[in-house]
């Protein structure tokens, strides 16, 4: 099976591991070089803003 596309953009990756801490480990070794734990605690801060700004938009329409 082949990879599939990532849905996350470049930036908000970038962001995320920014604000994870781990974003010199991505700079060094690039996005391979990452934990599993730390991607999945990515995949989770994503899923909580993408809540977050759901419920922002259920709240004002």
């Amino acid at each position: 099976m082949g990879r599939r596309r990532g849905i996350m953009s470049d930036q908000l990756k970038v962001e995320l591991a920014k604000e994870l801490g781990f974003y010199d480990v991505v700079q060094e070794e690039g996005w391979g070089g990452i934990k599993a734990k730390d991607a999945g605690n990515m995949v989770k801060r994503a899923i909580e803003i993408a809540q977050e700004r759901l419920a922002g938009e259920n709240n004002n329409g």
